[in-house]
């Protein structure tokens, strides 16, 4: 593993990761997930924090395999990883819920898998041209 390229790489990736974060779900979806009853402000290093580690999970699985150095490769890469992710991620945040909202489910994996297509082409784009 280049060690150099997973740091620029996840450090790439987080940011785009908050970038697209803050277009998709803070201005497009900002209507269609409301902030829940009697939650404070956002705490934004939180945020940050979390893209930023998505960015470098990213990074790490493209570092660890052969040929994820082009766009296209990127995006292939990521949707499989977002598809998994925000599946495992909406059933564990519908466990408790007696109706559940299929349509506001299937939004939000699209628009998870739409943002991580971009951050791991980004990411891969960025290893591609360090090599």
């Amino acid at each position: 593993m280049n060690v150099k390229n997973f740091f620029i790489g996840g450090i790439v990736g987080g940011i785009v990761d908050f970038l697209m974060g803050w277009l998709v779900w803070g201005i497009l979806l900002k209507d269609t997930f409301p902030k829940p009853e009697g939650s404070g402000p956002e705490n934004m290093m939180f945020i940050f924090l979390g893209c930023l580690f998505f960015g470098f999970l990213i990074s790490y699985i493209f570092s660890q395999g052969e040929g994820i150095s082009t766009c296209m490769s990127g995006i292939k890469m990521a949707v499989g990883i977002a598809l998994f992710m925000s599946l495992s991620d909406n059933f564990f945040m519908n466990m408790y819920k007696e109706t559940i909202d299929f349509k506001l489910m299937g939004i939000g994996i699209v628009a998870s898998i739409f943002v991580a297509s971009i951050v791991g082409a980004a990411v891969a784009v960025v290893n591609g041209k360090m090599k």
